[in-house]
């Protein structure tokens, strides 16, 4: 019976076509170019333009919905503020859903590329629905699968790329993902704007479908490292905590107590054999990893980090387009206009995550969200159509951008790092790990509720702020966050600032 089930394998392996065997990565010989296409900076510039079609299609509707709601819709004048916030905060709401699944099925899944390319149908669905809805309905269909898609690109591309960089050179990584990041969701309303004005509501969306189309070949063509291995044993990706484990890291009170000293046993005598005294196996240690990690003061902090910084991101989406028609007149094109101040300085986030590298990340993010409150509170005084007050909001947009940039990338390393420092402290004290898998794709799931969380919260305050008392009022409440945040960030990013090393 086995022997017919080998031959059967076989003939179907000959049966197979060979581009179809190369497509699926599953043939005896070779992908064509496996070098290139399993190489650190291919599958980091996949992941990254993958982050990009990602933000890209979930921004680039933000100029565009105040008013083809209306027409399209047809939602009173009077709702489209309320209805753009709860548009733009579905897509976080989905995104918090879907992370944690995502994250766990990932870690378990024999492959990154097949989750990623699974992401792509959900947005590929979500972007037809978006283009095609006439009703409100249809449109938060589409933004739900829009945020199902999104789980899946950030959970398993986050993952993937801690499976492939060192984490020593991980923020530097996360600087080139961050610019994809906040590009795709800065940029997008930019040209959504000035092609919903000049070409109408369905070529907004052709734009989408290029995108979509050359990240489809991307993600074909990518070959992971740990697949790219079966042909070619050269190549290594980050290696796994047990594998990395140094053994001589591994010998703590616990595990010493299970074996009798060195300095106890005299040359030519014996040593009463001792006891073993079983680990306490702590409850934390029972539970899935995805809430394992919540243990983690650092983890947390990091994690309050990300929420933060995506309120404030998010926060212009529902309310910068439509405070600058109020008071400066302007058309989506001119509103759109705004969010490139704030897109231009995302280009020196791989700067950022190399400092970040070299000498820490404490201290950046901290700068980062402590620098960020004088121009968050100074847009308070952007409340007139003059020049002046045109140039002013345009200034404070690039500072606050310049220091929300700073942000990002070391947030994201710190992630895997605690995830990989959670663990060594486990497997040292005698305990089991998180299994072979490891837990990045989990720890990349809290990271992206966090931040999904602060996509959710971020329009829906912002706009409801302003609705309710006004702009001013939003100015110094997001500024008093950034400040707030600036102190678990301090303490806990890196380790507990008190400890001694």
């Amino acid at each position: 019976m086995n022997i017919n089930n080998r031959k059967s394998r076989k003939s179907s392996n000959k049966a197979r076509p060979e581009w179809l065997s190369s497509l699926t990565q599953q043939g005896s010989k070779p992908p064509y170019m496996l070098k290139f296409r399993s190489s650190e900076a291919f599958i980091v510039g996949t992941v990254s333009l993958a982050v990009f079609t990602d933000m890209f299609l979930y921004g680039v509707i933000v100029p565009v919905i105040p008013f083809a709601i209306q027409t399209r819709s047809h939602v009173e004048e009077s709702r489209v503020q309320s209805w753009v916030s709860i548009l733009v905060a579905i897509y976080g709401a989905s995104l918090l859903a879907f992370s944690p699944i995502c994250g766990w099925l990932a870690d378990r899944s024999a492959s990154r590329r097949s989750s990623l390319l699974l992401g792509l149908l959900a947005l590929l669905g979500s972007t037809v629905l978006l283009n095609i809805g006439n009703s409100a309905g249809i449109l938060i269909a589409g933004r739900v699968l829009q945020g199902a898609s999104a789980a899946i690109v950030w959970v398993v591309g986050l993952a993937l790329m801690a499976d492939t960089v060192p984490q020593e050179r991980l923020a530097t990584t996360s600087g080139w993902l961050s610019v994809g990041m906040s590009l795709g969701m800065l940029l997008s309303p930019l040209l959504g704007g000035v092609v919903y004005d000049n070409a109408g509501y369905d070529a907004v969306f052709g734009m989408a479908y290029g995108l979509l189309g050359l990240d489809i070949v991307l993600r074909l063509l990518l070959v992971e490292k740990k697949v790219a291995a079966r042909w070619d044993p050269s190549t290594m990706g980050r290696l796994s905590v047990t594998a990395n484990q140094n053994p001589d890291e591994t010998v703590t009170s616990d595990a010493k107590r299970s074996k009798p000293a060195a300095s106890e046993q005299q040359e030519g005598g014996t040593v009463e054999a001792q006891p073993e005294i079983p680990l306490r196996r702590r409850r934390r240690d029972r539970l899935p990893p995805v809430l394992s990690l919540l243990y983690s003061r650092r983890m947390l902090a990091s994690l309050w980090c990300a929420f933060i910084q995506a309120v404030i991101l998010t926060s212009f989406d529902s309310v910068l387009t439509i405070h600058a028609a109020n008071i400066f007149h302007w058309n989506s094109t001119g509103a759109a206009l705004l969010f490139l101040p704030i897109v231009l300085p995302s280009f020196l986030a791989p700067l950022w995550g190399w400092l970040s590298d070299k000498y820490g990340g404490r201290y950046f993010v901290v700068v980062g969200f402590l620098g960020a409150c004088p121009p968050l509170v100074c847009l308070r005084f952007v409340d007139e159509n003059t020049t002046k007050d045109k140039v002013l909001l345009c200034a404070l947009l690039a500072v606050g951008g310049l220091f929300v940039a700073v942000n990002l990338a070391p947030v994201m390393a710190e992630i895997s790092a605690v995830a990989e420092a959670k663990e060594k402290r486990m497997l040292a004290g005698g305990r089991p790990g998180f299994g072979p898998g490891g837990a990045f794709a989990q720890a990349y799931a809290l990271f992206n509720m966090a931040f999904a969380g602060g996509c959710m919260v971020g329009p829906l305050l912002a706009g409801f702020i302003v609705e309710g008392k006004g702009w001013a009022t939003m100015a110094w409440v997001l500024a008093l966050l950034s400040g707030i945040t600036a102190l678990p960030a301090f303490l806990w990013l890196g380790g507990w600032v008190f400890e001694k090393r």
